[in-house]
């Protein structure tokens, strides 16, 4: 281990926070293309004063936050999924219905 770290505590990690992650990335998004508009009349004196970056950061942060958003609906609806299949899977028992069958689709064998 490095000896910077061998004093340090030692603590589990703190659960996930969850809650309304695809309107805080949405909201975040629009705030930072806000922000890129509203900068844009003043493009002459951000180019004279060497403050250009502050456009294109507002825009590169409105980039990024469409493809947060793509991501974060993805990542919520393969929760939900999951979440569904594991709710069925309670339902059932865990048995072949968890597996969408039912008792008709289970066929003796024709051997005897």
């Amino acid at each position: 281990m490095a000896p910077f770290l061998t004093g340090s505590p030692r603590h589990e990690a703190p659960e996930p926070l969850e809650g309304p992650v695809v309107g805080t990335v949405i909201g975040g998004t629009v705030i930072w293309f806000v922000l890129f508009l509203a900068q844009l009349p003043f493009y002459g004196w951000y180019e004279d004063h060497g403050r250009l970056w502050w456009l294109w950061t507002c825009l590169a942060g409105a980039g990024l936050g469409l493809i947060g958003i793509w991501y974060v609906r993805k990542r919520d609806a393969a929760i939900k999924r999951e979440a569904t299949r594991a709710g069925d899977a309670e339902h059932t028992g865990g048995t072949a219905d968890a597996a969408g069958l039912r008792d008709a689709d289970v066929r003796p064998s024709d051997n005897p």
